[in-house]
């Protein structure tokens, strides 16, 4: 298991030479990570809210954590795109600057707001060499030099994952995500004992249904998942974007409004607008 530093779940860098300068009137803030069962949609949730900052005008960059499978394909399409990097060339490198992160950045056209860092199709773990636990700290505190507000697509198998686990451990805040079965909550009890020993903060942790069907509600919710901060109901709509590779696309439909409702409640209460 890693060993992380301990009390360093709040810390900020000293250094923000490097930051762009339309951030630096940005006054709150701050790394969220969205994580959960497989399945419980933590790419989706995750791109929703930030196309939500990101029209609201804030500086925002999404991170996906995941190495076995490029995500970058699946939030939008290539069309979308431009300044393409790749988070495997940064995690390669010995040492994570700034500037290395923002030379990888990829650029959405339409979201003038939004920086996204991930692999690139064709891409995988296996691309890559080896990278540690310093440079997964190092990629972290570089997005809070370069953007106010970060949010970050944790992988769910944080055993093998130093990337996520690390994100988990030094975000500000974690949406954790289940769907509302026994199978679901039997995954996340066996992965919070990993992290145990590393400090982690339940204090910091929003437990959230995801996926919600109209036939779930009630008692049988109650029961798989007990209290919970936030609750995303399922939407045709957001499935129908998903499949399409189109995460960051507009919803309309009527089925989607408690969904929009639900991302824009957990923006304003993790980050305040």
């Amino acid at each position: 298991m890693l060993n992380f530093k301990k009390g360093s779940i709040f810390s900020r860098s000293a250094g923000n030479e490097d930051a762009y300068e339309e951030y630096e009137q940005e006054d709150q803030g701050g790394v969220l990570a969205v994580w959960g069962s497989p399945g419980s949609g933590k790419t989706t949730v995750a791109a929703r809210i930030a196309k939500h900052l990101a029209g609201k005008r804030k500086n925002t960059i999404l991170l996906l954590c995941d190495m076995s499978a490029p995500m970058l394909p699946c939030i939008c399409p290539p069309r979308d795109l431009e300044n393409k990097g790749s988070l495997g060339s940064v995690l390669a490198a010995a040492h994570v600057s700034d500037s290395l992160i923002k030379n990888n950045l990829t650029t959405h056209k339409r979201l003038d707001y939004l920086s996204i860092l991930g692999l690139v199709k064709g891409e995988s773990e296996y691309t890559y060499p080896p990278y540690s636990d310093v440079q997964a700290r190092e990629l972290i505190d570089g997005l809070r030099n370069i953007a106010p507000y970060v949010v970050i697509d944790c992988g769910s198998y944080i055993a093998n994952d130093i990337l996520s686990a690390v994100a988990l451990m030094e975000s500000d805040a974690v949406l954790r995500l289940a769907n509302a079965d026994l199978k679901s909550i039997s995954y996340l009890s066996s992965q919070l004992p990993l992290l145990k020993d590393a400090g982690w903060d339940l204090d910091k942790q929003y437990k959230t249904a995801s996926n919600v069907k109209p036939q779930q509600a009630g008692d049988h919710m109650a029961k798989a998942l007990g209290t919970v901060a936030f609750t995303l109901p399922y939407s045709a709509e957001v499935e129908s974007l998903y499949l399409a590779g189109d995460l960051l696309g507009e919803l309309s439909m009527k089925d989607s409004r408690v969904f929009r409702k639900e991302i824009e409640k957990i923006s304003k209460e993790v980050f305040g607008c």
